[in-house]
């Protein structure tokens, strides 16, 4: 199978004021999340990739942008629902201050594979889309590609979690910082976790270094 690089999306104002933004139109990049992706697309540039996969919120669509401008190459650029960002239901645009007073922000924190956004969906559910997604494509791409998913923190924490074998109710011990790279190997013996929400160094030789 293939190798992916998960990215997360650069920082958007939404972040900087601690607002849950969700699925919510036209949250895109802030000036600091613009500097964050273009120097994870520098550090990319490295890296030949056979394709950028973006969840279709602006936010992923501008990082992944600036991945594909610096690529030598011209790779793909799927866009996927299966990436995009959990569905938050009611939680959607509220400051994440106001959500901690709720009784359920005890449940996603300590109990996540038991909780469900109202209006929105489960965590679990959320998972197993995201998993999907990165399956279908590692089988398409080939075992020697390196391709780039552009998404979100808690897709990303999710596809982590299940890399190193935890169970979702461990999946809030991973951070993921604004437009890091993780990577993971997958392969007949299952997913390897190569690196974790990195921001800086070199790339090729930790790819090379995949078993």
């Amino acid at each position: 199978m293939s190798t992916v690089l998960l990215v997360r999306h650069g920082r958007t104002a939404a972040n900087a004021r601690g607002v849950l933004a969700g699925r919510t139109a036209g949250v895109g990049l802030d000036e600091v999340g613009r500097q964050q992706a273009a120097r994870t697309a520098e550090r990319l540039a490295a890296v030949t990739l056979t394709a950028v996969v973006s969840s279709p919120l602006q936010r992923c669509r501008q990082t992944a942008r600036l991945i594909v401008e610096r690529q030598a190459g011209y790779p793909a650029t799927p866009i996927d629902r299966g990436l995009t960002e959990a569905d938050y239901g009611d939680w959607q645009g509220r400051p994440i201050s106001e959500l901690t007073r709720e009784s359920m922000w005890s449940v996603v924190q300590n109990r996540p594979s038991t909780a469900v956004f109202p209006g929105g969906e489960s965590m679990t559910e959320m998972q197993a889309r995201a998993l999907a997604a990165i399956r279908r494509y590692d089988e398409a791409f080939g075992p020697d590609a390196v391709w780039a998913a552009v998404t979100h923190s808690d897709i990303i924490k999710s596809v982590l979690a299940d890399a190193q074998g935890m169970h979702l109710d461990q999946f809030q011990r991973i951070a993921v910082a604004p437009a890091s790279v993780s990577i993971v190997r997958y392969d007949e013996r299952g997913p390897e976790l190569i690196a974790s929400s990195t921001d800086a160094g070199e790339l090729l030789p930790l790819i090379a270094g995949a078993r």
